[in-house]
Formats: C-alpha cells, sequence, structure tokens
C-alpha cells in the first residue's frame, strides 16, 4: 500500500498532465467557451439560410439584416450572461468583437460571406506565428502545452526530443490551419456563403479538440516513454 501511494505520489508530482477537461478548461474558455463562440456563427448561418428561401439575397438584405441582429444579439447575450454569472468576459468579448467586425463588413458590401472575412484573416495571422515560431527554434504549441499543462514551466525546453516533437506538432497545426485557409478563402472568392458558414462551424471547435487530442496524446506517450528508458 505504502509503495503504491510512493509511487502515484511521484508519477503525480513529476509525470502526470492534469486530466484533459482541465486542460481544456484553460484555454479559449474552455469547451463552454468554444461552444458559446460558435453558436453566434450557427444562429448567422441558419437564419441567413431560413429568411433567404423567402427573400433571395439578390432581391433584398432583409435575410442578411436579421442573420446580422441574430448573431449579434446572441453574441451580446453571451457576454452578458457571463457577467451576470461572474464568469471571465474575455473569451465573450473577443468573439463579439470578432462577430461585430463580421457584421459590419457584410452589411457594408451586402456580401453575406464577408461576414467570416476576418475569422479567415485570424487564421492567417495564426499560420503566421506558428512558421515564425518554428524558424526561430521557439515551436508555439510547446510554449502552449506550457501554459496549459504543465504549469508554466518551460523545461521541455532542455529535452530535445520534446524540442523536436513540439516542433512537429506546431507543423502539423500550421498545416491543418492552412487547409482551413484553403478551404474557407476558395469558398469565400466563390461567395458561396452557405457553405462557408458551415465549413467555418465544422473547422472550428470540432477540429480544434481534434489537435488537442493529437497534441497531448503525443506528448503523454513520449514523456511515457521516456520515464520508462531514461537516458
Amino acid at each position: 500500500m505504502t509503495e503504491r501511494t510512493e509511487r502515484g505520489v511521484d508519477t503525480a508530482e513529476e509525470e502526470e498532465l492534469p486530466p484533459f477537461a482541465e486542460q481544456m478548461a484553460q484555454q479559449l474558455g474552455g469547451l463552454r467557451g468554444m461552444t458559446e463562440a460558435a453558436v453566434p456563427v450557427v444562429v448567422f448561418v441558419l437564419t441567413n439560410l431560413l429568411l433567404g428561401l423567402r427573400f433571395p439575397a439578390e432581391e433584398s438584405r432583409i435575410a442578411l439584416q436579421w442573420a446580422i441582429i441574430a448573431s449579434a444579439t446572441v453574441a451580446v447575450g453571451v457576454a452578458i450572461m457571463r457577467l451576470a454569472q461572474r464568469k471571465p468576459v474575455r473569451f465573450a468579448i473577443n468573439g463579439l468583437f470578432g462577430i461585430a467586425l463580421g457584421a459590419w463588413m457584410a452589411w457594408d458590401s451586402g456580401k453575406e460571406v464577408d461576414f467570416y472575412l476576418p475569422g479567415i484573416w485570424i487564421i492567417i495571422g495564426q499560420i503566421v506565428v506558428l512558421v515564425g515560431s518554428i524558424l526561430i527554434g521557439h515551436p508555439a504549441v510547446g510554449w502552449f502545452w506550457s501554459v496549459v499543462a504543465n504549469g508554466g514551466r518551460n523545461d521541455w525546453r532542455d529535452n530535445a526530443r520534446l524540442v523536436r516533437v513540439f516542433t512537429q506538432l506546431t507543423a502539423l497545426w500550421a498545416a491543418v490551419f492552412a487547409v482551413k485557409v484553403v478551404v474557407q478563402g476558395s469558398l469565400w472568392m466563390a461567395e458561396q456563403g452557405t457553405a462557408l458558414g458551415i465549413a467555418r462551424i465544422v473547422m472550428g471547435t470540432p477540429l480544434f479538440a481534434l489537435l488537442l487530442v493529437i497534441t497531448f496524446g503525443v506528448v503523454r506517450r513520449v514523456r511515457r516513454d521516456q520515464e520508462a528508458s531514461p537516458a
């Protein structure tokens, strides 16, 4: 019993990462925050699609107008709800800013696809950061992991294998984000608003969650391997 307890304490202190649910809760507002960020986009897509059947875009801006109003209202509602619950609101405010910018661009141009343009720009910026971090030898996913799952410690920087693994994972994230830009950018240029909205939803929270699963799974395996075979 004592041996088992000591072994458990050593593992918990030295190698065990926080539970995945806890890791998720520390970024982008956790699963709830990512879901809340996606809701206004879902509302915009559904409202524009349903009203578009009655009011075609080439004839009227009614569908676009109400889609903007509905999505903005939901985004404001999320921010107010978080304030009332005394929850962190920075994620809701960031989402509200993105919705407002997209709504303004869509209304100014009269094209629903422009609602999603700020999101595409943000992804491009993320790619630049990811690739740049690889080029300077400080893979961004490694620093992300330090904050989320390693108590802010950067001890992985002294581990050549982990540095290599985080570099590969950062390249994977950049490649996935590049695919998002290609898909969403192509739909934007083709002015396929409904398809772009669906792509934004599918390639948003679900894809991000998948990258997290892959990242933490790989890091856990590498750390277990190194623990089992100390240098």
